[in-house]
């Protein structure tokens, strides 16, 4: 999303996670995606390349006060650790031991809860513009709420949190970047985003 907002062209290659190609690897052993690749450095990390686009394009620049900008590293780092490691417990529980499925969506849930007294009545998470915490936090709602859409579209406590996802996913901006490619292969033809 930082990437189609900032209009920043890069090939993209789609890849499947159980048949990880050899390049991709190469680039980053860990093996996850993203992997953003440029001439002097690999980002491996969403919020690497969302900050490397913001440092590059000036994106977001004048949006929020500094307070605001405080408060979305805080909620950035609680999503991003916290909330995160219970979502991949509540959404993925196979694939943990002794895990207790309802203790972890309840976690999430706290967080979400907190979340939603901070919600602005706009569109987006500080009012009309859309911004690096939206983009930032949105994806793991988004997963949150996949993980059981009917019991999430249910939560009376967490009215604001749906109003916000449900603009996000109806946006343009993640219409435009939630595409379907073909899988990379190393001698086809290259495919750019945006």
């Amino acid at each position: 999303m930082a990437l189609k907002l900032a209009n920043i062209k890069c090939e993209i290659r789609e890849v499947r996670l159980n048949n990880k190609p050899k390049d991709m690897l190469e680039a980053s052993p860990k093996g996850t995606v993203p992997v953003f690749i440029l001439k002097d450095q690999i980002i491996d990390e969403s919020i690497e390349i969302i900050n490397w686009v913001i440092s590059k394009k000036g994106l977001f620049k004048d949006n929020i006060s500094d307070e605001k900008t405080l408060l979305t590293e805080k909620l950035i780092n609680t999503f991003d650790n916290n909330f995160k490691y219970h979502l991949d417990r509540y959404k993925y529980s196979t694939r943990y031991e002794d895990i207790d499925v309802a203790e972890h969506r309840n976690k999430c849930m706290k967080i979400l809860i907190e979340l939603e007294g901070m919600l602005s009545e706009g569109g987006w998470f500080f009012g009309e513009k859309v911004n690096k915490l939206d983009i930032s936090i949105l994806p793991f709602i988004r997963q949150f709420r996949i993980a059981n859409p009917e019991w999430f579209d249910q939560q009376k406590k967490i009215k604001n949190v749906q109003r916000l996802l449900n603009n996000f996913l109806e946006s343009s901006l993640f219409k435009g970047v939630m595409c379907n490619y073909k899988v990379w292969e190393v001698d086809k033809e290259p495919i750019y985003f945006p």
